[in-house]
């Protein structure tokens, strides 16, 4: 006889579709339901399978971040390099020529 089980089973929306806080709010969800040990092992590992795969959305998510903060750091860094080096700081004609 097949155990019946008594818990839902992950959301099927597609993880690559998530933003950000929705597939951690979901993950958070999802380890909840693991530490109450009352799923079946066929639904644990499907929660398992959908933990891991919020996870790495939420990673991917994170990684993105990082690139965009470093990149406007390095934009900001060469806008204020430019501007503390004062008018004509790029004019590499040597003063006699000019």
């Amino acid at each position: 006889m097949k155990a019946v089980s008594t818990v839902t089973t992950p959301s099927n929306t597609d993880v690559s579709t998530l933003t950000y806080e929705q597939a951690r709010a979901e993950l958070v969800e999802v380890v909840q339901r693991l530490e109450q040990g009352a799923a079946t092992l066929e639904d644990s590992l499907a929660l398992w399978e959908r933990g891991e795969a919020l996870a790495a959305r939420c990673q991917t998510w994170l990684d993105g971040a990082r690139e965009r903060l470093a990149a406007a750091q390095a934009r900001s860094a060469n806008d204020t390099a430019g501007e503390s080096a004062g008018p004509g700081a790029s004019d590499t004609t040597p003063q006699g020529e000019r």
